[in-house]
């Protein structure tokens, strides 16, 4: 595997114990600014922009979720940090997932929100072929008109995350696009994370329902699961308290 790391842009907030936040696709770190005011008195809250994504580089080629893994771990190193707390919504779970197996003894608790360890379904799969081949082309007007409705039923929530979908660089959306639609099953490694394993899901999540996280969470040793009532895929930005609380509990284990 090459692994090509890249210089992620990154802001920090707060003090206390590290807790890095990774983004879903195709968002930014902007999606956690509801949770700073909310967490900054019990973390050193560490927010980056993922490979493709926000502020950081947006190299062309296949963003796989180990290479994205490989950025964050190199992040970590230019801060100094041993290990960490490690949240991520959506793609950012795939994300840290896939930092779990690779860096265990970096890490000092694992959350995941509005997320999973399954591979695509074959049909999921080429959904994100078509859409990568179709953003290339296009660009990724379509892509930010119609997602956000899947993603939430806030219209405010909605017009922010349409924005963010305008401002990333279509390179970037095509090569998280590719990178997600050939990751792996990381179901059964779930055993090795011995960690505490937080999972946060939406009640009207229709991505990843709290039917599909039950179905996960038994695999984690130290796992649970917080539902965050009325919260579609973004319970960070339609019920950032909720989500406060769960990570706070978390860090509190951790």
């Amino acid at each position: 595997m090459n692994l090509s790391p890249v210089q992620l842009s990154y802001e920090e907030h707060g003090s206390g114990t590290p807790l890095v936040l990774l983004h879903g696709f195709p968002l930014n770190r902007s999606i956690w600014k509801p949770l700073i005011p909310l967490l900054s008195d019990t973390a050193r809250l560490i927010l980056p922009d993922l490979r493709g994504h926000g502020q950081s580089p947006a190299p062309e080629g296949t963003y796989t979720m180990r290479e994205m893994a490989e950025d964050v771990y190199q992040l970590l190193n230019r801060l100094g940090l041993d290990r960490v707390v490690l949240g991520g919504h959506s793609m950012g779970g795939y994300v840290a997932l896939a930092f779990a197996q690779a860096y265990p003894k970096r890490l000092a608790g694992l959350a995941l929100i509005a997320s999973h360890p399954a591979a695509d379904t074959l049909e999921k799969r080429q959904s994100r072929l078509v859409q990568a081949r179709q953003v290339r082309s296009r660009g990724q007007a379509k892509l930010a008109s119609q997602m956000p409705a899947a993603l939430t039923s806030n219209p405010v929530v909605a017009a922010q995350v349409s924005g963010m979908i305008l401002a990333n660089p279509k390179q970037g959306i095509v090569g998280a696009l590719l990178g997600m639609a050939e990751r792996e099953d990381t179901t059964r490694a779930l055993a090795s994370i011995q960690v505490p394993a937080l999972v946060v899901a939406g009640s009207e999540d229709r991505i990843v329902s709290p039917e599909t996280a039950v179905e996960f969470i038994g695999f984690f040793p130290r796992g649970w699961m917080v539902e965050a009532p009325g919260a579609g895929h973004l319970p960070m930005m339609e019920t950032p308290e909720i989500v406060a609380a769960a990570l706070r509990d978390l860090i509190r284990r951790a």
